[in-house]
């Protein structure tokens, strides 16, 4: 329980960073550099976590296990995961936030915990109750929802609902995926992080980045006058390893499901980050506070079989 709450407050911490970073030049100065800076920043944020988690493992004096993962037969599946989880969903998390702003984004993107579930009844046949699934429609609603709260600046609220789905598909489908693999007692939480993060890094350095023609812009970003954007996207990297540490060892410990349930609590902190780092009080409205209130809550219990809860409880 309380790794999963530390993993949504540093990822909401994250979360705020990263939309620092996404508004500062030269991410905002063309229409090229605004279409690129999702794709660019998630690389730069990518590379960053994977060589911290790198230094990590090292310093452990754990690098002679974290080679021995490659001769897992579980490696594939945890490529797959990662191949998900990264291009897929920090990309889309990242036009999110870049499109709904910190707050709204964290919020939207928070249904991945829903879609988890639907994706466990199909693929893993997981029982979901009738209950669950007004849940997750209650949830779709309270996401929508957001769009018409007063007072908050959204600058292009489909193509930021794009990327939340993006973003709960790619986390839904990574978490599903990793819960079977860290059941192999020897792929360790941080050795998978560690997996996790090169190779969404190397995705898309090696292929998404040359396909979009951003590798003369990226490299750019390597200039001397760059170095707070890289600084920045560096701080919200490491807040996102750390965030990711607690959530991978929340899942191992107690399951997908519930690691998913909460771990969505960085939508509330993000909320909480964003009045005081970034003193935007615009998201202390009654509205938009009920919205992110129902996404939540109702995120929660879309993830969760109350019934099995109940019986839990009575039994101690």
């Amino acid at each position: 329980m309380i790794t999963g709450i530390l993993a949504g407050v540093t990822w909401a911490l994250e979360t705020v960073i990263l939309g620092i970073a996404l508004g500062m030049s030269p991410l905002v100065s063309t229409e090229q550099a605004i279409f690129l800076a999702p794709f660019v920043s998630t690389f730069l944020h990518d590379a960053c976590s994977a060589l911290f988690m790198v230094a990590y493992n090292l310093i452990r004096g754990k690098g002679r296990e974290l080679l021995g993962v490659f001769k897992r037969s579980g490696l594939k599946w945890l490529i797959l995961a990662s191949a998900i989880g990264g291009p897929i969903g920090m990309t889309g998390y990242a036009l999110a936030v870049n499109h709904m702003g910190a707050s709204v984004g964290a919020v939207a993107s928070a249904v991945y915990p829903a879609i988890g579930t639907v994706l466990a009844y199909i693929f893993l046949k997981e029982s979901v109750k009738w209950y669950q699934w007004i849940f997750l429609i209650c949830t779709l609603l309270g996401v929508y929802g957001l769009s018409y709260s007063p007072g908050i600046q959204v600058e292009n609220f489909w193509l930021g609902l794009l990327g939340a789905f993006m973003c709960a598909f790619g986390w839904g489908i990574e978490a599903v995926i990793l819960a079977k693999c860290l059941k192999d007692p020897s792929i360790k939480n941080e050795y998978a992080l560690n997996i996790r993060q090169m190779t969404s890094a190397l995705i898309y350095g090696l292929l998404i980045i040359p396909v979009l023609g951003g590798w003369k812009f990226t490299a750019g970003l390597f200039t001397g006058h760059m170095g707070m954007l890289l600084i920045t996207v560096a701080i919200a990297a490491l807040f996102a390893t750390v965030s990711y540490l607690f959530y991978y060892k929340t899942i191992a410990k107690v399951g997908a499901s519930k690691a998913m349930a909460l771990n969505i609590t960085y939508t509330a902190w993000a909320i909480v980050f964003t009045v005081i780092i970034l003193r935007d009080l615009s998201v202390l409205n009654p509205f938009t506070l009920l919205c992110a209130a129902v996404v939540v809550v109702c995120g929660i219990l879309a993830a969760t079989d109350i019934k099995v809860l109940l019986e839990k409880r009575k039994k101690g």
